[in-house]
């Protein structure tokens, strides 16, 4: 059983930066990998990045790269989503979970975090 705390969200004007974290509790297996998620108002939760706890490599949304930074602290057991050149159209809750299969099609497994907001204004 996993537990997922996301934090660091906030309101920021275009073009600003955040770094959101998501703090894990429970087993870390091998292997592992975690993920960012975001959901906007009258859309899909839509996958954001993702990174291989163990290894390190990343994949990314094409929307966001460049702009967005995936990292982990394995000591820590946390996952960050540095943000920065925000735009309005990354206003959305921000979601944290544990992934299945390979980065590059990244599929949640178990427990989703409670989410935090992102807000960006023009």
């Amino acid at each position: 059983q996993v537990q997922l705390v996301e934090s660091g969200g906030g309101l920021v004007q275009a073009g600003g930066s955040l770094r959101l974290s998501c703090a894990a509790s429970g087993r870390t297996f091998s292997g592992a990998a975690m993920g960012w998620f975001r959901q906007a108002p009258g859309k899909e939760r839509e996958f954001v990045a993702a990174i291989n706890w163990s290894g390190g490599s990343t994949y990314y949304v094409d929307s966001v790269k460049g702009r967005f930074t995936i990292s982990r602290d394995i000591a820590k057991n946390t996952v960050y989503l540095q943000m920065n050149s925000l735009r309005p159209e990354d206003t959305a809750v921000y979601y944290c979970t544990a992934l299945k299969g390979s980065i590059s099609i990244p599929v949640p497994f178990g427990s989703w975090g409670q989410g935090t907001q992102v807000t960006v204004s023009s």
